[in-house]
């Protein structure tokens, strides 16, 4: 059910409202035969605007909503009264919600914070009324300004998960069980390829109460920086993560060939992904004996200026085996 539920990109026409007409009227009552203006300024249009919500996380709820607009502005009236303004348009959307502009392709937005608003396309101002054109020379003036149009625009939304850890690595390699053990998560689980279809969010408790959100992010296959694989639907969620943790399972035949295989297919895609903080855990550790680890961890140091003192650790989903050690070495790095 989880694999429906996950909508993480969907492309909305968004209008906002029209200005509503400056009011022409001449001030008229049974003691005035002749008055001056006293026309209005009618109202703005409603705004389309998108409110952060930290309790969604997925844009399901905006997956059948095509066409989306706010109110027009009301026209001015007598006596100088304003219209009312347009009903805005508000769109609730999950933290990490980016919007591009389908014309042009640029980021106009991106939505971080629970509670943030920002005003994605603003209404048409309202027209002044004929008020404000009277002179000295024309004390009647007959002519009032019309409202500004509304905007109307294609926009594509995009989420990109918001967590602290990014797990990244081939199928199979671990991750979804490793999300299960740390936390409440329960991915779906299985030995075969791509299991993991949909980014899976877990909480893990680290020292004294303190936790660190860790996302399972479907696995990523040579070549996912030009589509293969899920390739580019889910290597932007590795984008807002704070550390990522690499996962190669210890029976791998060159652990260290993995790890730089995955990283190439990062940096392709993104090569500020590089600037972030990396952890090499090894999986499956109950496969290897002490001798088997001795001898990765040698390989490892043998290449440990090239991998930027990398730390490495090996851990067991199965035993729990360096579990401990793995979730105090992400708070260290995390922290640093």
């Amino acid at each position: 059910m989880a694999d429906t539920n996950f909508v993480d990109h969907v492309k909305i026409n968004c209008k906002s409202g029209k200005g509503g007409a400056g009011s022409t009227h001449l001030h008229r009552d049974k003691t005035v035969a002749k008055g001056g203006p006293d026309g209005g300024d009618g109202g703005r249009g409603g705004h389309i605007i998108l409110r952060g919500n930290k309790q969604l996380w997925t844009l399901i709820h905006l997956k059948y909503r095509k066409h989306v607009a706010a109110g027009d502005g009301d026209p001015g009236s007598y006596q100088l009264m304003k219209g009312s303004d347009g009903e805005d348009m508000v769109l609730e959307v999950p933290l990490g919600t980016t919007v591009i502009d389908e014309e042009t392709g640029q980021l106009d937005m991106e939505i971080t914070e629970d509670g943030e608003e920002r005003i994605l396309l603003r209404g048409g101002r309202g027209g002044m009324g004929n008020n404000h054109f009277k002179t000295p020379t024309q004390q009647t003036p007959r002519y009032s300004q019309p409202g500004e149009p509304g905007h109307q625009k294609w926009k594509i939304f995009e989420l990109k998960v918001l967590a602290d850890v990014g797990l990244v690595g081939f199928p199979n390699a671990g991750k979804s069980t490793l999300l299960s053990v740390v936390s409440a998560a329960k991915p779906e689980i299985a030995n075969y390829p791509f299991t993991t279809l949909v980014p899976n969010l877990g909480i893990v408790k680290s020292y004294d109460n303190y936790s660190f959100v860790m996302a399972d992010i479907p696995g990523i296959i040579e070549g996912a920086h030009e589509g293969r694989g899920l390739g580019l639907r889910f290597l932007r969620h590795i984008e807002r993560n704070s550390l990522l943790l690499f996962i190669v399972p210890c029976d791998t035949q060159d652990i260290l060939k993995e790890y730089k295989i995955l990283l190439n297919e990062l940096e392709k895609y993104n090569p500020s992904l590089l600037d972030k903080r990396r952890i090499l855990g090894i999986s499956k550790a109950d496969m290897a004996d002490k001798e088997l680890q001795e001898e990765i961890i040698k390989e490892v140091n043998k290449e440990k200026k090239a991998l930027n003192n990398l730390p490495v650790v090996f851990f067991s989903s199965l035993t729990r085996q360096g579990i401990p050690e793995l979730i105090d070495t992400i708070w260290k790095n995390l922290n640093m």
